[in-house]
């Protein structure tokens, strides 16, 4: 069997460089390019800094490019072009890759930086870091105003519904749903879309009981539509999720409850470990 071996740039480091917008810890040139290349639409210039030029030239001892990339830093130069060439010095990746990244920072230069700080915040959702996502959606919204109040130029307003929107998804993350119902509710009044009148009526059937629900469509008649599509969405969900291997598993354990109650207990502690271990994801910073 033919081997390759991979020769590595600079040195692995006992010090790693925290990537503050993607929450992501790095310890050498390898895993650098790797997040720089995976996370390319999240970036922007806040990536070019002399924290991470001095890292790459001291801590991974490639003092050739931290000479290349200071002069970008300081005369603010493109942040493709910083990018680049990093990726381009490091050298695991192919042409047809760094075009596609090309491609992508061509992109994002479009976005303004609140749009931008967005898609990171975003991103911490889709990991479950729904804690710091929240922080980091609350200053967003707090930044918006003070440039609203400030007469600056702000992104549509599609693009606040989302921030409130994604909030209220944040929020269902850690099972607050009437909080969560407050800022869907607040998205559709800035964008009257279906999908936040959805979000909406979803977490207000999560957070009440079922004849609160009912006493809650009762007062407004003008869901009636979208509340009974919603039951039947429900009711769905229902049937799915008894398919699913959770739901025959907690019926096994019923069993085991009857008949075996050492693997009972045995089972809780393994789940509520590794509920926790989710809890403690879902809320660190």
């Amino acid at each position: 069997m033919e081997m390759k071996a991979s020769l590595c740039v600079g040195e692995y480091c006992e010090t790693a460089y925290n990537i503050e917008e993607l929450e992501i810890r790095v310890y050498c040139m390898e895993e650098l390019c790797y997040c720089l290349k995976e996370n390319a639409f999240l970036l922007d210039m806040s990536i070019m800094n002399d924290k991470l030029v001095d890292w790459i030239g001291e801590e991974c001892r490639v003092r050739e490019l931290a000479k290349q990339l200071y002069p970008m830093v300081h005369k603010q130069g493109s942040l493709s072009a910083f990018v680049l060439t990093i990726l381009q010095y490091v050298g695991i990746y192919g042409d047809e890759e760094l075009q596609a990244v090309a491609q992508v920072l061509k992109q994002g230069s479009g976005l303004s930086n609140l749009e931008k700080r967005k898609s990171q915040i975003d991103y911490m959702v889709e990991k479950r870091k729904y804690a710091a996502a929240i922080r980091g959606y609350d200053m967003l919204l707090e930044t918006w105003s003070d440039l609203e109040r400030e007469g600056r130029e702000l992104p549509a307003g599609k693009v606040r519904a989302a921030i409130l929107h994604n909030k209220g998804v944040a929020l269902t993350g850690l099972m607050l749903y009437e909080k969560a119902a407050e800022y869907f509710r607040e998205a559709w009044q800035a964008d009257p879309d279906r999908s936040h009148l959805d979000a909406y009526l979803a977490a207000k059937r999560m957070e009440l009981s079922e004849d609160a629900y009912v006493a809650f469509a009762a007062r407004n008649p003008e869901f009636y539509t979208e509340s009974l599509e919603l039951e039947k969405s429900m009711e769905q969900f229902g049937r799915e999720w008894e398919q699913q291997p959770e739901f025959r598993q907690l019926k096994l354990r019923r069993e085991w409850r009857a008949n075996d109650r050492q693997k009972y207990d045995a089972e809780n502690e393994r789940l509520i470990t590794a509920l926790k271990n989710s809890y403690r994801t879902s809320v660190s910073i």
